[in-house]
């Protein structure tokens, strides 16, 4: 049953709910706010916590991680695939701090958490005790909200704010952090009420519909008009509207890496990726469109490139839930302010039902381009070592475009983006703004516990692998079931890819010298294979999905294969290369 839809808890064995432990009361705000995963790691200063998690196992299921940068990653990868906030637990001190590499990736990618780390007693506080530290101001570049607790009768409050602030608008990361007395006090539970409501906090800006009908009048007037899309489609569960627009406007649509899977890959008015590594078509087009219209993405440099030379030839329409955003990067000539879910609908109704087709044949043309210059060697190369885009087409193929791939960061990555295939929303999981090595195993893990019926393919290279390879343990103690591809091509390949194009091929600390992976995973007691000759790939492929749990599958793939096309740094889009 969803918990979400209990409007009561009965704590087991309380006949009268009148005293309630501040770790005890922690847990009956979770139950109530709907969570059923947590991912954590103990220690001394939230052991009171713990001690209350004892009573409750058969309702909360806590996943015991090998580090605390594993869990907030696990915790990320479960809000990505459910669409529910993720939950963290962590210890003070070092647990504490092992937190800022995940809170930092969740905010720049508007992920919702709620992390709870344990604090040093109150009295203690300043002192320099032991596994103490200031992680309120730590943490606060790095989260939507954090906040101290030092009284246990704060908790209900504090943590139902905490969920709301986590969820509403524009998602992000919040830090609770609880000291051991808070944890340990017993006082007169009140009951737990989620909010829905912070006074001074407006999580949604107020739809104007001035805006929504100047939007309408440009998109019904442009000839060559574009619509880019971000995660902003998915957070805000508006696929549906966001299809709907794209069909009646006729307008050709391309894609934020975080945006993908909003409309099926293979949808005849998805152009492609936008971005350093994205398709030629919706790069050089950019620069020759007369109107631009946004969707819930945020114009980071990966996208724009030199700001500059980005469509200065065009009206631009911005639609998005955080003001901030608007102007920022990018100047718009309509900002749209507002939930695109509540906002895509009133424009879709003005404009007009359109046809762009000649407009949309320029972006096959570049298509055509693309794959002849590009795509046909990286997917069905005839000679030589594996390649990435092979073992990503055949995967396609044999997962029939219905996995949840989560991916780490690197050539990987952007070959993973690039060919992947998606026939749903909340399919693609990565670290997109932060780029953080390590993200796509503990992530993977989360993904599956957010989503048990589907299947998940973590994608990753040789050196994330590494940066947390740890949480193979918490794969073999859970028993959840993550396939593993390592892409192996003993480089740091998106670093020495930049070192052969801009630095002469001054490859300086990128060779990375790797363990046997399959060794290792079998040490986890997790099953393995690795494959070097093409021959060998499609059924390994299909061994590691029909293995009936997790199974780790390393793939030695050419050692200095490029990532194209690509716009080199400090270059407009439409000077992007095949080459």
């Amino acid at each position: 049953m969803d918990t979400r839809q209990q409007a009561t808890i009965t704590i087991p064995e309380q006949k009268e709910a009148v005293e309630l432990t501040g770790g005890a009361a922690l847990l009956e705000a979770l139950l109530i706010e709907g969570v059923d995963t947590i991912f954590g790691y103990p220690g001394g200063a939230i052991m009171p916590i713990y001690d209350a998690l004892y009573d409750y196992q058969d309702k909360l299921s806590h996943i015991l991680v090998r580090h605390e940068q594993g869990g907030i990653h696990a915790g990320q990868g479960y809000a990505r695939s459910s669409g529910k906030v993720g939950v963290v637990f962590a210890t003070s001190g070092p647990g504490a701090t092992n937190l800022v590499t995940g809170l930092a990736d969740a905010l720049i990618d508007s992920t919702p958490l709620v992390c709870i780390t344990g604090q040093v007693f109150a009295h203690l506080l300043g002192t320099d005790a032991f596994q103490e530290t200031d992680v309120i101001n730590i943490t606060t570049p790095v989260t939507k909200w954090n906040y101290q607790v030092t009284d246990a009768e704060e908790i209900p409050e504090v943590i139902a704010k905490a969920f709301y602030i986590a969820r509403s608008g524009r998602p992000g990361p919040v830090l609770i952090d609880i000291t051991k007395n808070a944890q340990i006090q017993k006082f007169s539970y009140p009951g737990y009420t989620p909010c829905d409501h912070i006074r001074s906090y407006r999580p949604k800006p107020i739809v104007r519909k001035e805006y929504i009908e100047q939007a309408a009048e440009l998109i019904n007037q442009a000839k060559k008009p574009f619509i880019l899309w971000g995660q902003g489609v998915l957070l805000g569960y508006a696929e549906n509207e966001f299809k709907a627009f794209v069909e009646k406007s006729g307008i050709p649509a391309a894609w934020t890496i975080l945006g993908a899977g909003a409309i099926k890959t293979d949808h005849p008015l998805n152009v492609g990726m936008l971005g350093m590594h994205g398709n030629y078509g919706p790069n050089v087009l950019t620069n020759e469109c007369d109107v631009l219209i946004a969707i819930g993405m945020r114009f980071d440099d990966r996208v724009t490139g030199r700001l500059d030379k980005y469509a200065k030839q065009a009206k631009i329409i911005h639609l998005d839930i955080d003001p901030a955003e608007i102007d920022k990067n990018v100047k718009a000539t309509v900002p749209v302010w507002g939930d695109c879910k509540e906002t895509l609908p009133l424009i879709t109704e003005l404009i007009q039902s359109n046809d762009h087709s000649a407009w949309l044949q320029k972006f096959r043309n570049y298509e055509k381009q693309e794959i002849e210059a590009v795509i046909q060697d990286e997917l069905f190369p005839s000679s030589g070592q594996i390649t990435m885009g092979e073992v990503i087409q055949q995967l396609n193929e044999l997962t029939k475009s219905e996995a949840i791939i989560v991916t780490d960061v690197g050539q990987h990555q952007m070959v993973a983006c690039r060919y992947a295939k998606f026939n749903h929303t909340r399919s693609n999981i990565t670290s997109g703004g932060l780029g953080t090595m390590g993200f796509a195993l503990p992530a993977a893990i989360g993904a599956k516990f957010g989503a048990p019926g589907r299947t998940v393919v973590a994608i990753i290279g040789d050196g994330g692998i590494q940066m947390t390879i740890q949480e193979l343990g918490t794969i073999m103690q859970s028993g959840i079931h993550v396939k593993i591809i390592i892409l192996n091509n003993e480089f740091l390949g998106m670093v020495r890819q930049w070192q052969e194009l801009f630095h002469d091929k001054r490859y300086s600390f990128v060779n990375i010298t790797s363990p046997n992976f399959v060794t290792v995973a079998s040490g986890y007691g997790i099953p393995g294979k690795s494959v070097s000759e093409r021959k060998d790939l499609k059924e390994a492929l299909k061994e590691m999905l029909n293995h009936q749990g997790s199974f780790l599958l390393e793939v030695m793939v050419t050692k200095e294969n490029n990532v194209f096309p690509m716009v080199p740094q400090g270059c407009s889009v439409s000077e992007i290369r095949l080459k």
